[in-house]
């Protein structure tokens, strides 16, 4: 039975109202019969109504993309249903909302021992929003990102139809939504595979001068049979320091040595390890981080290490966000820029942006390699055509200043630099969580893939309702 609330909605429909459905007074109990008969009503609508619908989460998305003017924004987060199931079977899996976020699928599935298998960096997201973009993190080598790791969704296409999809039934649906940007259907659940969860986690930090050095040390990791259980690296550039920042969390192996490191200011690549064990398996564990980090060539000086609860190592960037949040430094503009680049070209990409374009970073650089061979490429998710490429997120934040600049302006110009460079190099880079002004660009982005990805739109959300936010596809503009 609908709610009172989407009844509400579907009169101020019927009379071209418009309507924001959020977290804030409308919307109380929202399941995907709501969402359902909502783009039915806006469908049957057709071009005489310029309504459209937007699917937001957890307000993360970049540049809009979960926003549409003068249409209806779903908050997601109020999807109550299905309630939340974990089936610890052969092969485990839980069923939830696409509203749910990611660390309470994680509270949930360790009450049987068990955890997703592939995460993000940060857990307050929701299923539907990384599943409609890919959600990569430190694992994504080894499991590849989380659209990897879905056995089947239900989703509301741009038709209003709620349709379950698999690898088996419906397939280009669920191939098509999976990393499809919320432009074929809102994902309202997600049956997501689980593995055994381990207890605790060994984190370690290195440091490297060289970045040849550092992306061998990569690139040599996720190439072994048996690694670590999470890579990732960061640059650091113009910091003082930070390794003594270090040391509430983490413990250096030679307290000596590594006091007496010094920056200096230059620019440094740290790699962030860590491999899971259960309390039992220390020894054996120890055994395997030693032998790993024999073959690798960071300073010696700046090894640190730490011991933390799976939970607490999962869950790290929530405590910086606490900190932050009590600094009034959280709820800032965050300029991102997430890019993609093919291994042959990151030494040069490298030495160009972190050598010359930024001068310093305000907020973390990521930077780490994947194996394209552990992605499904029946996604609509688009990748470089080299088996292995980089993830590199700089993760900008402006914070308010004194002296009246404009530090917004100054980063997203600085963001431009690095495409305009990226594209006169020729670097064949792809965005994640791609932001473009016009469809040609559009085209460009998804290259021979664009037909098809076309085609889903034509099938799935006809009349261009879905996503407005992306500005791929016009609804008052036939796209075919």
């Amino acid at each position: 039975m609908a709610t009172l609330a989407f009844k509400i909605c579907i009169m101020q429909l019927k009379t071209l109202a418009i309507l924001t459905i959020s977290n804030h007074q409308q919307f109380y109990i929202l399941n995907r019969f709501d969402i359902s008969s909502t783009i039915k009503h806006i469908y049957h609508m057709g071009y005489a109504s310029e309504l459209t619908v937007a699917a937001r989460g957890h307000g993360h998305s970049l540049q809009g993309q979960s926003q549409t003017q003068g249409g209806v924004v779903i908050n997601m987060e109020s999807l109550q249903e299905p309630l939340m199931e974990v089936h610890p079977l052969e092969l485990p899996y839980v069923d939830v909302s696409g509203g749910e976020l990611w660390i309470n699928i994680l509270h949930e599935t360790l009450k049987h021992g068990l955890s997703p298998k592939s995460w993000t960096d940060y857990l307050y997201l929701t299923v539907g929003g990384t599943l409609s973009n890919a959600g990569i993190s430190g694992q994504a080598f080894l499991h590849g990102p989380q659209i990897n790791n879905v056995y089947q969704l239900e989703v509301v296409t741009g038709k209003g139809e709620v349709v379950t999809c698999s690898e088996k039934q419906n397939t280009d649906l669920f191939y098509g939504v999976l990393g499809g940007l919320g432009q074929f259907g809102i994902i309202t659940r997600a049956r997501i595979s689980l593995q055994p969860a381990p207890k605790m986690v060994k984190w370690i930090r290195v440091l490297y001068s060289e970045f040849s050095l550092f992306s061998e040390d990569q690139e040599h990791l996720i190439s072994l049979e048996k690694s670590f259980d999470y890579i990732e690296g960061f640059v650091l550039i113009n910091r003082t320091g930070f390794v003594n920042n270090w040391r509430s969390s983490f413990n250096p192996k030679d307290p000596v040595q590594a006091s007496q490191f010094i920056s200096d200011g230059k620019v440094l690549y740290c790699l962030e390890l860590a491999i899971y064990f259960n309390p039992e398996e220390t020894t054996a564990m120890n055994q395997k981080v030693e032998s790993l980090l024999s073959e690798l060539s960071f300073i010696p000086s700046t090894l640190f290490l730490s011991e933390v609860s799976y939970v607490d190592f999962l869950d790290r960037v929530h405590t910086s966000e606490i900190k932050l949040r009590a600094q009034g430094l959280w709820e800032v503009p965050h300029p991102w820029l997430n890019l993609l680049i093919p291994k042959s070209q990151i030494s040069y990409f490298s030495q160009e942006v972190f050598g010359n374009i930024l001068k310093d970073s305000n907020g973390p650089i990521l930077i780490y390699p994947v194996n394209k061979s552990k992605w499904n490429r029946k996604t609509s998710f688009i990748t470089p055509d080299e088996d292995i490429f980089y993830l590199v997120a700089i993760l900008s934040s402006v914070v308010p200043s004194s002296t009246g600049t404009d530090g917004l302006q100054h980063r997203l110009t600085l963001n431009q630099k690095i495409l305009d460079f990226s594209a006169r190099a020729n670097l064949g880079i792809k965005q994640y969580l791609p932001h473009y002004s016009n469809q040609e660009e559009w085209k460009a982005h998804f290259g021979p893939q664009w037909e098809l990805f076309v085609q889903r739109k034509s099938a799935y959300d006809p009349l261009a309702i879905l996503a407005p936010g992306q500005r791929i596809f016009q609804k008052a503009i036939p796209f075919l």
